[in-house]
């Protein structure tokens, strides 16, 4: 890295490895040459495993919201109901209606978790088929309970569940088969520790056969085309090969690590940064029980200068960090521990922000 490079410690697009940028760098093949089908069959028992599914992993060049909308145009034929808590869940819902869905927001305070309890009382109405969840708002820090959400939903059949674990992927468990999850979709640039880009997702069998039956699902994000192009190690279109080639490095650094490992290293880590909040005397932004471990919203109840205090760490030790996301901004700050870090580069990052705050 250059001696100008700014470390990323923001909660995305995180910090990308040398080793990563150097596998990135193969030499390009075609995309509909043996050579892809073999690089994409060689990962996909390694992704199923971590979306601990049976189904096939579909790879979209595109961010995760792309395979959100998708997913909103192959299964959306009544009316969606979007859990919202959070800049990204509450986005969701304005998707939809520019999609041309019907669309209702189960809406929490920014900072609250989604209470699997409302989720059923909404259903029980039958207005539903389609509910979208995003399982760890990045936003505002807060993780809400993946299986209470889903054990809800699965009480209403006929009624669809897609799951956005951009920021929790890899971070703790997401079983999609186990909590019978009909979309689980995550993004290349945050947990995964790789540029943007990418997206990969997974569809039940349910979902693909309510997709048949949309008419206006487009072709991009055509679940069926996904299916059918995947069945022979194939995209529907050309993918990001070079970040694909990174996602093949990534896989080989997590299963080195060990799956359970790399939970308990985001624990850890998560540990470390919530032992600086508490010691500095800031308040957390989301409640106790619910707290990401792939970051921490850190609220400002103190009244630090964040603009500041983001300056001093950029210009003093060459650390990013977020000051705050949306209408939070400045009033909450972010930590992220998720990617590759580790026990010294957070350690580093905290004694940096030590000195920083001293400053202010």
């Amino acid at each position: 890295m250059s001696q100008d490079h700014i470390r990323l410690h923001i909660p995305g697009p995180v910090e990308v490895s040398p080793a990563t940028y150097a596998a990135m760098s193969a030499p390009m093949i075609g995309h509909r040459s043996k050579d892809f089908q073999a690089l994409y069959e060689e990962m996909h028992p390694r992704l199923q495993a971590l979306f601990q599914t049976s189904r096939p992993v579909f790879l979209s060049t595109s961010s995760a919201w792309g395979v959100m909308e998708g997913a909103l145009r192959n299964l959306a034929a009544k009316k969606v109901l979007c859990l919202c808590k959070g800049a990204f869940s509450d986005k969701w819902v304005d998707v939809a209606r520019r999609c041309g869905k019907q669309a209702e927001a189960l809406q929490y305070e920014w900072g609250q978790p989604i209470d699997p309890a409302d989720v059923e009382d909404r259903l029980a109405t039958g207005e539903f088929d389609l509910v979208t969840f995003i399982h760890n708002e990045t936003s505002t820090g807060v993780m809400s309970s993946l299986a209470g959400v889903a054990a809800a939903v699965k009480k209403h059949p006929g009624v669809l569940l897609v799951v956005d674990t951009v920021s929790s992927f890899t971070v703790v468990p997401t079983p999609m088969d186990e909590l019978g999850i009909d979309v689980l979709l995550t993004g290349s640039q945050k947990a995964l520790a790789l540029p943007p880009g990418l997206a990969l997702f997974a569809v039940s069998e349910a979902a693909l056969e309510r997709a048949k039956s949309m008419p206006d699902r487009g072709y991009y994000l055509d679940f069926l085309e996904f299916q059918k192009n995947q069945e022979s190690f194939m995209t529907p279109s050309t993918p990001c090969i070079a970040t694909i080639y990174g996602l093949r490095h990534q896989l080989g650094v997590i299963f080195d690590e060990g799956i359970e490992q790399r939970h308990a290293r985001h624990a850890r880590l998560n540990a470390m940064a919530h032992d600086w909040v508490r010691r500095h005397g800031f308040d957390f932004f989301a409640p106790e029980g619910y707290r990401s471990v792939s970051l921490t919203c850190v609220a400002n109840n103190l009244g630090i200068d964040v603009a500041r205090f983001q300056k001093l760490l950029r210009e003093n030790h060459r650390l990013a960090l977020d000051g705050g996301y949306g209408k939070i901004k400045g009033t909450t700050f972010r930590i992220s521990n998720m990617g590759d870090e580790t026990d010294e580069t957070i350690g580093n990052l905290l004694a940096a922000m030590d000195d920083s705050l001293a400053k202010l």
